[in-house]
Formats: C-alpha cells, structure tokens, sequence
C-alpha cells in the first residue's frame, strides 16, 4: 500500500480535556428538558461545590494569615500580676494581616444563666465559629453593667484566641531580641514588604529557615533572610 501524500496528512491535535462544573451540568440539563428532580439535583450539586471551593480558599488563607502574625507580647497585667496581651494589643496586629488575605472576624453575643461569646472568622464566602461562655465577672468592686462587660471583653479576647490559634510571648523587655527569640512586628513587615517587592516565595523561604512562617523567624537569622532577599533582588 502506497503512502499518502504529504499535503493529504492531516495532524490530529490532541483535544484538551473540558472540566465540567455543576452550573455547567446544570445549564445543560435546563436546555434539555430535564425534569425538576434532577434539576434540583444539580443545584444541591452546585451548591456544594461551591461550598467546598470556598472552604479550601479560606483555609489555604488562614494558613497564609497565620504564617505571618508573629508572637504577640503579653502588655497588660491581670490578676495575681499575671501578664496578657490585651484585645487591643491583639487586634493591632492580627487585624492588617488579614484584611491583607481576605479574612475577618465578628463577635455574637447571647446571656441567659451565662454569657456566651462566639467568635465568627470568615472570608471567602466560608466561616467558623468559636464559642466560649462564662459567668459575669463579679470580682472587685464592678456593679452588673461592669461585670458583664468584664467578661465580654474576656471571652472575645480568648474566642479570637483559640480561633487563629495564637500564641502570646511575654514581654521581657526586649528579651525577644535574644538569640533564642523571634523577630518583631516591624522586622515581620519590613520582611513581607521585602518579600513582596522581589516575589519571593514566602512558604518556600520559611521552609528554608525551618519555620512556619515569616512571623516565626529566630531573630538571629533575621541579617541572613534580608540578605537572602536582597540576593534575589540582585539576580
């Protein structure tokens, strides 16, 4: 059998595979004809797609999130002297990192024998709740109004807490800046600023300094990570 000619040869091109969505599925059903039930069905099926999509967003940038808050020092003296970081303290820091990854929080509030606080972390159109209740804080001299209010301020401070899974240092008066400590707020910024500006990959850099994340930096290789950055830049 003789070849065919050159120019009678047409190259098949392979055919990219089409991932179909369930909104896609679903617009072809409507067309169809497909009764109720499964076009129902199929919005279940969109509706938990969605859902899934939007909890893997918020978990990859809560993960980014929590890479980035450093360890907040403990400002305020409690009872006994106990130090803690306060909301305010907290807020400060935690609140720009993750407006920056698309992330926020909100308080709900109910009382009956007890007040209850849940602490609502969301983005990306998913959201968790944290719940932590407690009695009125009657100690001192608080009137009722003082005494609610003490333990509001209590279980936001803690639901926000446990919810971004942070951790507070206490504050040692620059101690931190010792060699078994890790860098500060300004060191974190100026670092992720750095990051940023020469587009470095920030889980792979704290891969490489054996950390869970920028804010986690041992204040000893602070020098080395710029001069890491400054390198990329210089390439």
């Amino acid at each position: 059998m003789s070849a065919l000619p050159a120019e009678n040869v047409r190259q098949i091109e392979p055919q990219a595979l089409v991932t179909m969505t369930p909104m896609d599925m679903l617009a072809r059903a409507v067309q169809s004809g497909a009764d109720l039930d499964m076009i129902e069905k199929l919005m279940n099926l969109q509706e938990r797609w969605e859902a899934g999509n939007a909890r893997k967003a918020f978990e990859e940038s809560l993960a980014k999130a929590k890479g980035e808050i450093p360890v907040i020092t403990r400002n305020a003296s409690g009872h006994n002297s106990k130090k803690y970081a306060d909301f305010a303290a907290i807020a400060k820091v935690i609140d720009p990192i993750l407006a920056r990854h698309g992330l926020s929080y909100r308080f709900r509030t109910t009382q009956t024998d007890k007040i209850s606080v849940t602490c609502v972390l969301f983005g990306h159109g998913h959201s968790e709740e944290t719940t932590l209740s407690g009695p009125a804080d009657a100690s001192g001299s608080k009137n009722a109004i003082q005494a609610i209010g003490s333990t509001l301020t209590y279980l936001q401070r803690y639901s926000l807490v446990q919810a971004l899974g942070l951790a507070a240092a206490e504050d040692d008066d620059g101690g931190a800046a010792a060699p078994g400590g890790v860098i500060s707020l300004e060191q974190v910024e100026q670092l992720l600023a750095l990051a940023d500006e020469v587009e470095a990959d920030k889980e792979a850099f704290a891969r490489y300094f054996k950390v869970d994340g920028i804010a986690q930096l041992k204040a000893k290789d602070f020098d080395r990570a710029i001069a890491a950055m400054n390198k990329k830049r210089a390439k």
